[in-house]
């Protein structure tokens, strides 16, 4: 072998280790994270807080509880998963997909809102009425907020009542979707829609009573697939910060 053909090699060889230390490199600095639908816009704000701390890039996949841990259960390869309630990522854990238990990071808050001007002080009533022809819920088997306001129509006695009513949306984002177009008349959602559209739609709210359904508590996990990023853990322990829980609060949360 000539000294020109060991320099070609040489040179190919750098170029590859190159390539796979790049590959590795944009690996190690990307994040993938399921977030439920009620955090769709906190979780690009809380994102956009850690990358600029930390330099990692954070993808977030939005979408109900449920299907996200439907999705991560046949393999789909995301590193954390901060869900709408505590019994989706429990399931994960229990079935070998997250790497520890998880823990509460936010507590959520249900309210019945809508685009137009509408009197909620006497909600229960004013949903009888013939008014009202479209009440929006997040599917109660998928989504936890959906479920807290199935609760709290069945303790008020009112929901076989409308249930003609009732259009149901397969995420909380589907829901506000409905509600801000004015697809329905009114819906129940997470308190979170109020930030959201701060300052770009005005919209008609009541918080529900938290005593009427049961704890909305939203829980995070590492999942098995991040424990290969180290930047899985450092998210994690950025969500359970306090500066990412005054932003959460910022959207109407409950932190402790």
């Amino acid at each position: 072998m000539n000294i020109l053909t060991k320099l070609k090699l040489h040179i190919r060889l750098a170029l590859v280790v190159s390539c796979l230390l790049i590959t590795v490199s944009s690996f190690a600095q990307t994040l993938k994270v399921a977030a439920a639908a009620n955090l769709q816009s906190v979780i690009k704000v809380l994102g956009a807080d850690f990358t600029k701390r930390t330099g990692v890039i954070v993808e977030p996949i939005v979408g109900s509880s449920g299907n996200l841990t439907t999705q991560i259960s046949n393999g789909a390869p995301f590193d954390v998963f901060l869900s709408a309630d505590m019994d989706f990522p429990q399931k994960l854990y229990t079935s070998g997909f997250a790497s520890k238990k998880p823990v509460v990071y936010a507590k959520g808050s249900l309210i019945i809102c809508s685009n137009k001007d509408i009197e909620f002080d006497n909600w229960e009533r004013m949903l009888l009425t013939p008014a009202i022809k479209k009440v929006a819920i997040a599917n109660p088997t998928i989504a936890p907020y959906g479920k807290a306001a199935t609760e709290t129509l069945k303790l008020k006695g009112i929901l076989s009542e409308i249930q003609s009513k009732i259009v149901i949306g397969e995420s909380i984002s589907q829901v506000n979707t409905y509600i801000t177009t004015g697809s329905v008349d009114v819906g129940f959602t997470t308190q979170a829609l109020v930030k959201d559209i701060e300052g770009k739609q005005k919209i008609y709210w009541r918080a529900i009573d938290p005593k009427t359904y049961s704890p909305i508590e939203q829980g995070i996990v590492v999942l098995k697939h991040g424990e290969a990023n180290p930047n899985a853990e450092k998210f994690y322990q950025f969500i359970l910060s306090a500066d990412a829980k005054r932003t959460f609060k910022e959207y109407g949360y409950i932190v402790e």
